[in-house]
């Protein structure tokens, strides 16, 4: 949908548009151009029927529908879905930005039952909600058992230079400046993956998702960097993916920390030039 006064981009259609404004500094006021970042409804069926809507930006769409039946638990594993595709009309249409999951139990709707009935959701999940509701650290250490230590280190050298590559990957913030981030990085700092979404979480979602659709899954060797804080729901998903280390440019919530500490979970906060907060599982972070 293209509002009157705004235009999609030519820098990146999908997910910029531009708007005309009025600039004011000082007492002096212009008419220029700025970028915005896309924000759409996206709804993910389950064999024709409606799970959620997400409010997020354009792109990866199917790598977030797979994340979000994960971290939703909808799911156990990407062996679970026989396919995600573009939704169509009656009409046989394309529909756009619905997509359509098959799971390999949908011929046997009593079976998902049980799993699906407390996610029947019709709602809208805002860009900043995640996953509303869910605060029961001990119901969830009991689905799912704690990361152990392993011999996995990351260099506190590396990690005071993580912020910058991400940073450095962020095409569309760096236009906008209207998007979180989440970036994947493997234990010698290289970058592995990165997503931009108006919502953290959706970002986050991104990631699993295309761990789950591409085999590289779980990532139980990474550190997982997130723009702005860290929330519980942050530490959920990052369990749920068996990241070890998490990382955020600000401030994590006390129950992200109670959750990281249960859960075997490196967690670090204020990473900024070359300082950092580790609130968690501090032995995984070496000179």
């Amino acid at each position: 949908m293209v509002v009157p006064g705004f235009w999609r981009s030519q820098l990146d259609p999908e997910r910029v548009m531009n708007v005309q404004v009025t600039h004011w500094h000082k007492d002096e006021q212009e008419q220029r151009e700025e970028y915005l970042t896309v924000e759409e409804p996206f709804e993910i069926r389950i064999a024709g029927r409606s799970l959620a809507v997400i409010m997020r930006t354009p792109g990866h769409d199917f790598d977030l529908a797979m994340g979000f039946l994960l971290t939703e638990s909808v799911i156990a594993s990407a062996s679970e879905v026989l396919a995600i595709e573009g939704a169509t009309d009656a009409d046989g249409l394309p529909l756009a930005n619905v997509v359509n999951v098959t799971l390999r139990k949908s011929e046997q709707p009593e079976a998902l039952v049980p799993r699906q009935a407390t996610f029947e959701r019709h709602f809208t999940v805002s860009a900043s909600c995640g996953l509303c509701g869910k605060n029961s650290i001990d119901d969830l250490m009991l689905a799912l058992p704690p990361l152990e230590l392993g011999d996995v280190r990351f260099s506190a050298a590396g990690i005071y230079d993580l912020p910058a590559k991400l940073r450095a990957g962020q095409s569309v913030f760096s236009h906008t400046g209207g998007l979180h981030a989440a970036a994947l990085f493997a234990e010698n700092g290289e970058l592995y993956l990165l997503r931009e979404d108006v919502g953290r979480h959706n970002a986050v979602d991104k990631i699993i998702g295309h761990g789950l659709r591409h085999g590289d899954f779980p990532y139980d060797r990474h550190l997982l960097l997130v723009s702005g804080r860290t929330s519980f729901e942050i530490l959920q998903k990052a369990l749920l993916a068996r990241i070890p280390c998490v990382a955020a440019i600000s401030a994590p919530s006390s129950l992200a920390v109670e959750l990281a500490n249960q859960a075997g979970i490196t967690l670090i906060g204020f990473l900024r030039g070359r300082e950092m907060n580790v609130y968690t599982h501090a032995e995984r972070i070496v000179k």
